[in-house]
């Protein structure tokens, strides 16, 4: 008997577990387009850091943090993990206007 490497799935008996197999089907798909959301909108702040355009990094931050608050409120990430990364964009973003 070969085992794959990849466990098979097996099929929810009951009516309710087969709706929660729908259900997780479709958060997991809105869960995993708000993560994108959310890493695309950090590298946008990162990048605008990186080239030293100082307008355009702190316009990208300040629509960034409504991204994070908004990913954060809705538990894809903890609070705090949103607090942290709000705290060292800014710091970046702050740095950058200092040094010019």
């Amino acid at each position: 008997m070969a085992t794959s490497s990849k466990a098979k799935k097996k099929t929810v008996r009951l009516a309710s577990g087969r709706k929660r197999a729908r259900q997780d089907v479709a958060l997991n798909a809105a869960n995993t387009s708000l993560r994108s959301q959310f890493r695309t909108v950090v590298k946008n702040v990162v990048k605008a850091v990186g080239t030293g355009d100082k307008a355009k990094a702190s316009e990208t931050f300040k629509s960034a943090q409504s991204v994070i608050d908004s990913v954060a409120d809705k538990g894809i990430f903890h609070k705090n993990k949103a607090a942290r990364l709000k705290s060292r964009l800014s710091a970046k973003v702050k740095a950058l206007a200092l040094a010019a």
